[in-house]
């Protein structure tokens, strides 16, 4: 029997579907004695990324406090919205201002808000 490389082995295991993949590992385990641990070792590398902190953020307005008017010109100039439509979000608060944003971003408009008497907070 000629050795096999591995680029063969991926080859052969790119026409495979997913019930024959797990038929083979688990056919290894036995033959070798061990155990795939690929499932444990991801769970780890996740947590280390959860322990940095979240990559996106949501701005949620929870209330406009006693100055409507200054958030409803701060939301319109985070957002870009016409007056109309930033006067509907800051009516309708709790409501999200801006979602899937960086965490410095989220920071930066939650002090424009602040600034301008909102209750602010992000998710």
């Amino acid at each position: 029997m000629a050795k096999l490389v591995k680029e063969d082995v991926i080859a052969g295991l790119k026409e495979m579907n997913l019930v024959e993949i797990m038929d083979l590992v688990h056919a290894i385990e036995e033959e070798f004695g061990v155990k795939a641990a690929a499932a444990v070792a991801a769970p780890a590398a996740g947590g280390a990324k959860a322990a940095e902190g979240p990559s996106e953020v949501s701005v949620i307005l929870k209330s406009f406090g006693s100055a409507k008017i200054p958030v409803i010109k701060a939301v319109v100039a985070i957002t870009g919205l016409s007056l109309m439509d930033a006067k509907k979000i800051v009516d309708g608060a709790p409501a999200p201002i801006k979602e899937k944003i960086s965490p410095a971003a989220a920071e930066d408009i939650k002090k424009q808000l602040e600034a301008a008497g909102a209750e602010v907070e992000i998710k």
